[in-house]
């Protein structure tokens, strides 16, 4: 990577800025970040407006960590000037950070082939299944992956913030992932990260959408907004190619809407999809299907997670990577070998006598798949643990209670992430909405705000061919209560509860 001249940022900002004092002769930029903490001599410091606070008030401190300019907007842009450093001003910095950083690092993610992934739910699942199809079809083992669990670079795993990065850092890992020769890589792309730009400067290969339902609602105004955020990968601008899941109801009119060529794909078996399922044999830890391809290829598939949803997922992954033009049944095979994926549906095993496991499912209709694909693998049981989060939205925690009191037979209601909230007044609108579910149609309901000693209740309550269900925080290591992020992985907690139990038997 060679360093860039601060002059032709300028100048992507505005052709005129050649009179700029940042214009020929100034300082070379080598690398770009929006963190002030983060700032490596040889930086462009994106001084962004924030909630609360400013970015430029942070300025000071990005000089002394080596800055060599600053990015800011008029508001900012005196604080800025305050350092001596040069400084770019632009109404909007955010908007233009995406393409600054894809063009301080070399563009490093174009000679990649990239997959991008959007919806719902399925997102984490249909990345994990993607690599893998791309690990056996594509790259030789030289992949990278960012996602809500981790980001992976290669065999190198690093844990996410947040499931797509800024636009600074997005564009600064692919830079590390074509150093290390990765030439393929898949990632998560959240409605917050196409509305906030952290996807700017990126054209996937290819964008796949799962599917649409209620969900950050405290964010979107509604889900008109949600769709028309999410309806953004599907432009130009963003994809040359998408793929969409056209059982889905906002598939359908996202294929009547995309600006971009659509491969379609239905779990359900649908004649007007290009790719489809047919002969889906349920099974306990997987589904076996043959997919029909848009040229009557019969590719023998496997959904290496249980579930009609991992049919559709598996199917959006193999559709993806056939797209992309690699060989449908060795794509298919690819995905079949995946080993699982972290809190998805995650088998706890600590020699108990049924099953254990933890799913990330934090949404309505995500605790309803889950508990109904565990329904078709017992003739036991269902133990089901799950809370809602705090300061997020609240419309969905007490359809979520009545989901777990409808579907399981024990729904033990305990605490998500409260945040800053009262953890009892979130489960009050979660119990209000399991005791809607009339009497005859209501498993047993414990509320247990203590998400540890919920736990143990399922756990103490399990037979032999029953199954416990720890829902909600899947492969979270935390558990964030008035503003102090605690050790806590549902996991850990799951497999100590279970040991405890046998132990007291």
């Amino acid at each position: 990577m060679r360093p860039t001249p601060l002059a032709d940022l300028a100048r992507r900002l505005d052709p005129d800025a050649a009179a700029d004092p940042a214009a020929d002769g100034g300082p070379r930029v080598t690398g770009i970040t929006h963190d002030s903490r983060a700032v490596r001599p040889g930086d462009l410091y994106a001084a962004l407006p924030g909630a609360r606070v400013h970015g430029a008030d942070f300025a000071a401190q990005a000089a002394g960590a080596g800055a060599v300019a600053v990015l800011t907007d008029p508001a900012g842009a005196t604080r800025a000037a305050a350092t001596g450093l040069p400084v770019l001003v632009t109404p909007d910095p955010r908007a233009e950070m995406g393409e600054l950083a894809a063009a301080v690092y070399g563009r490093p993610g174009e000679a990649m082939l990239r997959i991008g992934i959007t919806g719902t739910s399925g997102k984490t699942t249909t990345s994990y299944l993607v690599e893998g199809g791309l690990r056996a079809g594509h790259a030789a083992g030289r992949t990278g992956l960012i996602g809500t669990v981790e980001t992976r670079i290669g065999d190198e795993r690093i844990k996410s913030e947040r499931t797509t990065p800024e636009a600074t850092d997005l564009q600064a890992l692919f830079a590390v992932m074509s150093e290390r020769g990765v030439d393929a890589a898949v990632m998560e792309v959240s409605s917050h990260a196409l509305i906030l730009g952290r996807v700017d400067g990126t054209v996937f290969d290819v964008g796949v959408f799962t599917n649409l339902s209620p969900e950050h609602m405290e964010f979107h105004s509604g889900m008109e907004d949600y769709f028309q955020a999410k309806a953004r990968l599907f432009t130009p601008a963003r994809s040359r190619l998408g793929v969409v899941n056209l059982d889905d109801e906002y598939g359908r009119r996202l294929v009547a809407e995309a600006g971009v060529p659509l491969v379609t794909f239905s779990a359900d078996g649908s004649l007007d999809a290009d790719w489809r399922a047919e002969d889906v044999q349920a099974g306990p830890m997987d589904s076996r299907f043959t997919a029909i391809g848009p040229k009557g290829e019969r590719v023998r598939a496997v959904a290496p997670l249980p579930g009609p949803f991992n049919v559709a997922n598996t199917l959006a992954a193999l559709a993806a990577l056939a797209a992309a033009g690699l060989d449908p049944q060795t794509a298919a095979d690819g995905i079949a070998a995946v080993p699982g994926v972290p809190g998805r549906l995650e088998r706890v095993d600590a020699g108990q006598p049924y099953l254990a496991v933890v799913d990330y499912a934090h949404k309505t209709d995500a605790v309803e798949s889950v508990l109904r694909a565990l329904r078709t693998t017992t003739d036991g049981r269902i133990h089901a643990v799950l809370g809602c989060g705090g300061d997020r939205d609240a419309t969905k925690r007490g359809p979520m209670g009545a989901a777990l009191a409808r579907l399981a037979d024990t729904a033990v209601l305990t605490s998500d992430n409260p945040r800053s909230e009262d953890p009892l007044r979130i489960l009050t609108a979660m119990l209000a909405g399991a005791a809607d579910v009339p009497a005859g149609q209501r498993g047993h309901v414990i509320v247990e705000p203590d998400r540890a000693a919920a736990v143990a209740a399922a756990v103490a309550l399990a037979r032999p061919g029953d199954i416990v269900l720890v829902a909600g925080k899947g492969h979270e290591q935390g558990q964030d209560i008035a503003g102090e992020v605690r050790p806590f992985d549902d996991r850990e907690v799951l497999r100590a509860a279970i040991d405890k139990d046998r132990q007291e038997q």
